[in-house]
């Protein structure tokens, strides 16, 4: 059985509620009218409902089972309004909170955020930025995680496996990507991925030194401590963490080495070279970020993305949902 389709297995019989701020996309609107169609989740799109039906009547598109809900005239505004107040804890005023939630990020997040929505997915249109600094300020993470990560699913037919930090974190301290590690751990066993972690680096086992490889072998400590349940070992090159026999060569005593499915890089920026090499010369299918750590789901889109990246996301972020 394909990711996917174990995935819609999964939410099906859940209907999960997933808000959508970017309710005037094209791609927004197809891909909610298709999971509403095969009865996957519950679409609720922000933005002038007549307006969203004009832009779905020309792509001959039906809304007729999507919850629309118009941010800026919205009947229970009140309640929204100060639960962001109490919720800011005297970082914004009453003014402030409803100039906030003209914003449709910070509306969809307060949905997600009082259980009016269970997760939400944007960032077809607005920045990563947008999509997560509401999230951040509103859900916030989980008891005893510090920040929120990045992860995507590589996968191409029946092979699928995880990256980490792809999206977020610019240079992770070795707690804090001892934190991401576990954490897509979790995401992995979710997604019916062997959460077995490598830390990556370009050196296997003290075979070169520096401060950075050092960085690593601290996060590998760490993440061991905080995840004993998991396979994690590190530090260990791409090679030995993934081919059987190069590992027999490098790191002969790992568990983890050569069998490895969950990708923790060292930064963002070989976090992010990394996938996209997958991406664009392994021929593998990338679908992400998803953001790991906070209470709720929230994911965010690329800006270049198309109706099927939507699609396949809101699929993950509900499937998130099972977590809670």
């Amino acid at each position: 059985m394909s990711l996917f389709e174990s995935l819609k297995q999964k939410i099906s019989s859940k209907r999960v509620r997933v808000v959508f701020p970017e309710g005037y996309d094209i791609r927004i609107i197809g891909a909610a009218v298709r999971l509403s169609r095969e009865e996957l989740v519950e679409p609720i799109l922000l933005g002038n409902p007549d307006k969203i039906r004009e832009v779905a009547h020309n792509a001959g598109l039906k809304t007729s089972n999507l919850t629309l809900i118009d941010h800026q005239n919205y009947e229970g505004i009140e309640e929204v309004v100060a639960a962001l107040v109490e919720r800011r804890k005297g970082k914004a005023t009453e003014e402030q909170a409803r100039q906030l939630l003209k914003d449709e990020n910070y509306f969809g997040t307060m949905l997600t955020y009082l259980g009016k929505a269970d997760c939400m997915v944007s960032g077809a249109i607005h920045s990563t930025g947008d999509t997560v600094r509401p999230a951040l300020q509103i859900i916030k993470t989980k008891p005893g995680i510090s920040l929120v990560s990045g992860s995507f699913i590589i996968f191409k037919r029946n092979e699928s496996y995880l990256f980490a930090d792809c999206a977020i974190n610019i240079s992770p301290t070795p707690q804090q990507l001892g934190e991401i590690a576990v954490e897509s751990a979790k995401t992995a066993e979710l997604f019916d991925i062997d959460p077995i972690v490598a830390m990556l680096s370009f050196s296997t086992k003290g075979s070169a030194k520096d401060e950075r490889v050092d960085a690593v072998a601290e996060a590998t400590r760490i993440a061991k401590e905080l995840g004993p349940q998991y396979q994690i070992d590190g530090e260990l090159q791409f090679d030995a963490a993934f081919v059987p026999e190069v590992a027999a060569l490098k790191a002969p005593e790992s568990t983890v080495a050569g069998k490895a499915r969950v990708f923790i890089f060292p930064d963002l920026q070989s976090g992010n070279i990394g996938y996209k090499i997958a991406q664009r010369l392994g021929g593998y299918e990338a679908i992400g970020p998803i953001l790991q750590g906070l209470n709720k789901p929230v994911s965010d889109l690329s800006r270049g993305c198309i109706e099927e990246d939507v699609y396949k996301l809101a699929i993950i972020t509900a499937a998130q949902t099972l977590l809670d």
